[in-house]
């Protein structure tokens, strides 16, 4: 039996152009999808010939054992006419201090796949404690936040599914809201495969929240809302923050704070740290600032924001002096007007003054028992997609230069080195947190 024709190009963002009996699709080099009514297909891929033998709705390779788990009509059905990537399917690695990049294929065939009409399509923000997590995304062995979740959900709905998240943070990084997606399918207890109304949000909320209790509740779902079908966690954000949280001082950590920050004993120089943010952003080649198992095609990267702050050090607990100013100052504000204005600039002012208090008195101010307090510092990343532990290695080079063992011309230095050598030990995870993941999503 002859076969098709197939010609090969080169690749274009992770795709091959294939032309099969006429036909020109893209298609993922490790998934082979063609479009053709042809029984049976030759593709010629790296010089060499890969036989495939379309049986009923399967592709199977021919002499082989290799078994593509789709429905070939579903994909014929639903592959773009055009010659083109598809616009709304992004390669550019938009995770953030996680691995990095999944594969093109795997995030294409997600993004168009025809679901169940009977599922919904639920955004599920979470907030978690890192620390006991062996990371987010899914693995063979240990507790990661994606397992959790998915055990929680199995127990809300009796059946498995699958999350899928916009930023896979590693071992030990905390997420303020991360964001994920999962599709639930409704079914009757009493009337076996009788598909009901999807639940409501907050009720997908409660639920899984009594579960997660029961799972060392270390982790909670913050928000929930309906989705489109179509809307993808991971590719639809449009902007990632991130947090550092560094503690300075010679006294060692309080136990409120072990494993939520980065102890530096160092005396912390914020003006400089601020200089050298001034450096990293922008448009960068961030080699300099990429791990090693970074899987992302280009360490091309835009940094919308990268700044330095001192705040107060938190969990905060007034003393009787910080009490009695805190109260004064709020009903000097309350007696001229009472807006929330007027009560937010309180509170901010008496933080201001209670640093000024602590960092200028020292011991004198201290009574027995009391622990001093350790200066914080939080360093904000703001991007659309970050390269493997980018973030961390930043905050190594900040806190060097807040130490004083780097200068700002040490810092444009190593960016220009564009090699990962020149840069200084990266951050413990310990002290970062994912802050926030931002969308285009319509108002409710």
């Amino acid at each position: 039996m002859p076969f098709p024709t197939v010609a090969t190009c080169a690749p274009q963002s992770g795709f091959w152009f294939w032309r099969v009996s006429g036909a020109a699709c893209f298609v993922p080099p490790t998934v082979c999808l063609l479009k053709s009514s042809s029984p049976m297909v030759k593709v010629r891929r790296n010089s060499k010939p890969l036989h495939f033998l379309l049986e009923g709705k399967q592709m199977i390779e021919e002499n082989s054992s290799l078994l593509i788990p789709r429905s070939f009509e579903q994909f014929r059905n639903q592959w773009p006419e055009s010659v083109q990537r598809p616009a709304n399917i992004n390669s550019e690695n938009f995770s953030g201090e996680c691995v990095e990049e999944e594969d093109a294929d795997r995030g294409l065939i997600e993004k168009n796949r025809n679901p169940n009409p009977g599922m919904q399509r639920y955004l599920v923000a979470i907030e978690y404690v890192g620390t006991r997590f062996s990371g987010a995304q899914k693995q063979s062995s240990g507790r990661t936040v994606v397992g959790v979740l998915e055990d929680a959900f199995k127990e809300f709905i009796g059946q498995p599914v699958s999350i899928f998240c916009s930023s896979r943070t590693d071992a030990g990084v905390h997420a303020l809201s991360n964001v994920c997606h999962v599709d639930i399918e409704r079914i009757s207890k009493r009337r076996p495969g009788a598909v009901l109304p999807p639940h409501e949000p907050s009720v997908v909320k409660n639920a899984v929240n009594h579960f997660l209790q029961k799972n060392e509740g270390d982790m909670t779902v913050t928000d929930v809302r309906c989705v489109p079908a179509d809307f993808h966690a991971r590719y639809e954000a449009r902007e990632r923050t991130y947090f550092y949280r560094l503690l300075s001082g010679k006294d060692p950590l309080a136990i409120f704070e072990k494993d939520r920050a980065w102890h530096v004993p160092e005396e912390l120089d914020l003006l400089a740290m601020q200089k050298a943010c001034q450096v990293l952003v922008g448009h960068h080649d961030f080699s300099s600032f990429r791990g090693a198992a970074c899987q992302a095609k280009s360490p091309i990267r835009t940094l919308d924001e990268l700044s330095v702050t001192e705040v107060a050090t938190s969990p905060y607990f007034p003393t009787v002096l910080a009490g009695e100013h805190c109260i004064n100052g709020m009903e000097g504000s309350l007696s001229s007007s009472y807006s929330s204005e007027a009560v937010v600039h309180s509170v901010s002012s008496t933080s201001d003054h209670l640093l000024k208090i602590e960092n200028s008195s020292g011991v004198a101010s201290q009574g027995f028992g009391t622990r001093k307090r350790h200066r914080c510092f939080v360093v904000t990343a703001r991007a659309r997609s970050f390269l493997y532990h980018q973030v961390r290695l930043l905050v190594g080079v900040l806190k060097s230069v807040g130490t004083g063992d780097l200068t700002v011309f040490d810092v444009e230095r190593i960016l220009d080195a564009k090699n990962v050598a020149a840069a200084r030990p990266m951050a413990p995870a310990c002290g970062l947190y994912l802050g926030h993941v931002k969308y285009d999503l319509p108002s409710n």
